[in-house]
């Protein structure tokens, strides 16, 4: 086990966890710059990432032996759905676009969920 490697997976998911729950604040400290507007949906979309980059530098393979890569990829698409859905609900920032990426993102969920199950019924 790369003891840096598991180091910066815990870092960088650390920083994804702040950014979800508080990205005004740590782009205030980091950056010393206010955030507003869209920047704050967008922070936690980037918080988002950066959790699932630390899942995926995450060294060892996940449960039932299943890839990092899958359980980042898996991870992502779950909550940036859930968010982009909460987004679209509460009716804050709504673009064009914001539906469509909830159901692209939707769909990826889904089909990774399935070959993760697929994946562990084979073994």
């Amino acid at each position: 086990m790369n003891s840096l490697l598991t180091l910066t997976a815990i870092i960088e998911a650390a920083t994804g966890l702040a950014l979800m729950a508080l990205p005004a604040v740590v782009v205030r400290l980091l950056l010393g710059a206010e955030l507003a507007g869209a920047g704050i949906p967008l922070g936690r979309v980037a918080g988002i990432a950066l959790l699932s980059l630390g899942l995926a530098c995450w060294p060892g393979p996940g449960p039932a032996g299943h890839t990092a890569p899958g359980r980042a990829m898996l991870t992502y698409n779950v909550l940036a759905t859930v968010y982009f859905l909460s987004l679209g609900i509460v009716g804050g920032s709504v673009g064009p676009l914001l539906w469509p990426a909830a159901v692209l993102h939707g769909i990826l969920s889904l089909l990774l969920a399935r070959q993760w199950r697929l994946g562990s019924a084979g073994r």
